[in-house]
């Protein structure tokens, strides 16, 4: 079991650094998806290096869950409109459509949540605004070099982690197929960048997390409590949104409109350099994804305890970062 593991992450990231250097090299002939000079082909060398290893993975199982192949359709899809998006900018209206489209997708695959009394209807319903609310707040927390990228690798390795203390192997070939293809991509986008994701590989990041998330099963039904456990390992873009939303409110600003208060941001409005402002983020985004794994495996007391704690710290950190002066 152990050296499938492996090989599902070496897949995706072996096959990631091909895409990236095929890409790259087309990108500089054809001078198309370029943002300032630098190469928009990270959406598309993840997307492509995901998809190689997780039908690697149908190799060594001889078989592919209908899951499994669900988010492949979808995430595909989403995909390809980013990649579109990156190239000439669709609309709001457009990219929301994809996104409710590809969500579609998810459900027509049996992805969606499983809350048990609320009927079908509204687990339908929680779905949607789940998977467009992660899939938008990942795009927004791509802001800085390496941002985007680490917080995703760090949330896939949680949802790993959980599938192996539940002994699900579908959720554990998507979170390691997703992990290699993310840190084949991330070599090239750590401070400084060399290329970016664009917003195909923010949506697409974004998307295929919150999928995952719906795929997990995360405590029997006596401990109600872990299933707040993916609105912590996904804390941090989580955060991030309210964050922004709350403070734009305050100062009378449209809540999405581009500006200079992202969290990330403030941090080197505070002198910190990237990297170290890149630290304080991923530290933050592992102390989210901890908490979401510790949830998952405690009873409903200590649970909420993890909850509250991790609602005190947010609050916290909203107070003193909120404070901070940034232009725009």
């Amino acid at each position: 079991m152990a050296i499938n593991y492996f090989l599902i992450v070496l897949s995706g990231l072996l096959g990631g650094i091909v895409f990236v250097f095929l890409f790259r090299r087309l990108t500089a002939r054809y001078k198309i998806l370029t943002q300032q000079g630098m190469p928009l082909i990270g959406g598309m060398s993840m997307g492509l290096s995901f998809v190689l290893a997780c039908l690697f993975s149908s190799f060594l199982y001889r078989s592919l869950p209908q899951e499994v192949r669900g988010i492949i359709f979808a995430s595909v899809l989403m995909l390809i409109f980013g990649v579109i998006d990156d190239w000439r900018e669709l609309s709001i209206i457009a990219k929301f459509l994809v996104q409710i489209i590809a969500t579609a997708l998810l459900v027509l695959f049996g992805i969606k949540t499983q809350i048990v009394y609320i009927g079908n209807v509204l687990n339908i319903m929680i779905t949607f605004i789940w998977v467009l609310a992660i899939t938008n707040a990942f795009n927004h927390l791509d802001v800085m070099d390496g941002l985007a990228s680490s917080t995703a690798m760090i949330t896939s390795l949680a949802f790993f982690t959980i599938s192996i203390l539940n002994q699900d192997t579908k959720t554990a070939i998507l979170s390691l197929a997703l992990s290699g293809a993310v840190f084949s991509f991330l070599i090239y986008n750590l401070p400084p960048a060399k290329i970016y994701m664009g917003n195909s590989g923010s949506h697409f990041l974004g998307f295929v997390l919150a999928a995952i998330a719906l795929v997990i099963s995360y405590a029997p039904l006596e401990r109600k409590i872990a299933l707040l456990s993916p609105l912590l390992i996904l804390g941090l873009p989580i955060f991030d949104t309210a964050f922004l939303i709350l403070i734009r409110m305050r100062k009378n600003k449209l809540p999405f409109e581009k500006s200079k208060d992202h969290l990330a941001l403030r941090f080197l409005a505070l002198g910190y350099s990237k990297k170290k402002a890149l630290l304080l983020m991923l530290t933050l985004a592992l102390f989210f994804s901890v908490c979401g794994i510790f949830l998952s495996q405690a009873s409903n007391l200590f649970g909420l305890s993890v909850v509250i704690f991790a609602v005190l710290m947010s609050l916290i950190i909203t107070y003193r970062m909120g404070r901070v002066c940034v232009d725009g």
